[in-house]
C-alpha cells in the first residue's frame, strides 16, 4: 500500500489582485538613473537603458544583495554599485569584474513591463514568471490634441483602498474642497447618483443641474453663470477614470458622451506600496479655449491642491482607524460605489 504523507499547503492569500497590470511610474521619472520603488510588498528597480527601453528587475544584487537601484546604467544594463556585476534587461548576469565565468545562477528575478502613454505599466502575475495575458490599460486622453494635461505621484501613509474610497465618493467634494472643485455641500450630497457593477468594474454617475460654478472651474473656464455639472467615474482594481466637468446651464444635454463646455479627465492609479502604504499616481487632462498653457497650470495645481487636502484627510482617517482599531463604521448613501469595489477586491484576492 503507498501512503501519501504529503501534506497540502494552501495557497496564500494575496493582499492584492494579481495577475494584473499596475502603474509602477511615469515615463517622465525614467532618465539617467534607476528608480527603486516597492510596489506590492516587492522591491522593485525601473531604469531606462541606452537604447530608450524600460526595464524593471527586482532590487537586489545576487552577489551580496546590494540594492541594484544603487548601480549605474550602461551598455548592456544595469551594473551593481558594490562589486560591478552588470545585469541585463532579463535579470541575467552578463559580467562579473575580474572573472572570465559568469556563474550559471547569477541572474535576478525580472518583471515585464510596457511603456505606452507617458506611463509605465509593470505585470504582477499570481505564479512566478506568469506572462501577461492582457494588455495594459490604454490612456488616450494623453495623445488627445484637444487635451493637455499634467500630473504628479504621491505617496500615501494609508491603505489603497482608502484612496479608492474617497475617488469613488465625491460627495465629499462641498467639504474638504471648498477652495478649489467643491462648491455647495448639500448640493454635492443631494446630487442624483446612480451606480452599475459588471464584472471587475464600477461606473458612478452624479448629476448637478444649475449649480453654481466652483472656484476652479471659474478660473479655468468662460462660464455665462449657473451650470450643468456632471462626475462620472470608472473604477477598475488598478485604476479609476474620473471625468468631470461642466456646460452652462440648460444649453445642452448633460449625458451628452460629446458634450462641449469644461472637462477634467482624471487618470488615478493607485499602487499599493505594503498592505498600509500607497504609491497614488494622478493626471489630469483639461480642454482649455483660450490660454492653454495658462489653464493648463490652472488646472494642474487646482487639482494638486485638492489632491493636497485629500491626503490630510486620509492620513489622518488611517491613523484614527489604528487607533480604534475594531470600532464599527456605519454605511450611508455615498458609500455604495465604494462598497462595489471593495466588493470586487475581496473576491479578486480570495
Amino acid at each position: 500500500m503507498i501512503t501519501d504523507n504529503s501534506i497540502d499547503t494552501p495557497k496564500q492569500r494575496s493582499p492584492f489582485p494579481l495577475d494584473m497590470w499596475y502603474l509602477a511610474a511615469f515615463s517622465k521619472e525614467l532618465k539617467d538613473k534607476p528608480l527603486a520603488r516597492t510596489l506590492l510588498n516587492q522591491p522593485v528597480v525601473l531604469y531606462r537603458d541606452l537604447n530608450g527601453d524600460v526595464n524593471a528587475l527586482q532590487d537586489r544584487c545576487c552577489h551580496r544583495q546590494l540594492p541594484l537601484s544603487m548601480g549605474t546604467i550602461e551598455e548592456g544594463g544595469l551594473r551593481c554599485g558594490y562589486h560591478g556585476l552588470l545585469f541585463d534587461g532579463k535579470g541575467k548576469c552578463l559580467e562579473v569584474p575580474g572573472q572570465p565565468k559568469v556563474p550559471r545562477k547569477a541572474k535576478v528575478t525580472p518583471y515585464f513591463v510596457k511603456e505606452q502613454d507617458e506611463l509605465v505599466w509593470i505585470w504582477f502575475g499570481a505564479e512566478e514568471g506568469s506572462e501577461p495575458d492582457v494588455a495594459p490599460p490604454r490612456y488616450e486622453y494623453h495623445n488627445d490634441p484637444k487635451y493637455v494635461y499634467g500630473g504628479d505621484v504621491y505617496h500615501y501613509n494609508a491603505p489603497y483602498q482608502l484612496i479608492h474610497d474617497n475617488l469613488l465618493d465625491l460627495s465629499h467634494l462641498g467639504y474638504v474642497h471648498l477652495r478649489t472643485i467643491g462648491g455647495d455641500a448639500k448640493t454635492h450630497m443631494n446630487a442624483q447618483m446612480d451606480v452599475e457593477s459588471e464584472g471587475d468594474q464600477v461606473t458612478i454617475k452624479r448629476y448637478m443641474p444649475n449649480s453654481t460654478p466652483p472656484p476652479t472651474y471659474v478660473a479655468a473656464y468662460p462660464f455665462k453663470g449657473k451650470i450643468d455639472r456632471w462626475q462620472e467615474i470608472e473604477f477598475c482594481p488598478s485604476h479609476i477614470k474620473i471625468w468631470t466637468g461642466g456646460i452652462d446651464a440648460n444649453s445642452g444635454s448633460v449625458t451628452d458622451p460629446n458634450r462641449e463646455g469644461f472637462h477634467m479627465r482624471g487618470l488615478h492609479c493607485i499602487t499599493p506600496e505594503t498592505d498600509d502604504t500607497s504609491h497614488y499616481f494622478w493626471t489630469i487632462a483639461t480642454n482649455p479655449v483660450t490660454d492653454i498653457e495658462e489653464v493648463k497650470q490652472k488646472v494642474v495645481e487646482q487639482t494638486r491642491l485638492t489632491f493636497d487636502e485629500d491626503k490630510v484627510v486620509i492620513e489622518a482617517q488611517f491613523k484614527t482607524m489604528k487607533r480604534f482599531k475594531g470600532q464599527p463604521m456605519i454605511d450611508i448613501h455615498v458609500d455604495a460605489g465604494a462598497n462595489h469595489a471593495r466588493r470586487i477586491i475581496s473576491t479578486l484576492c480570495e
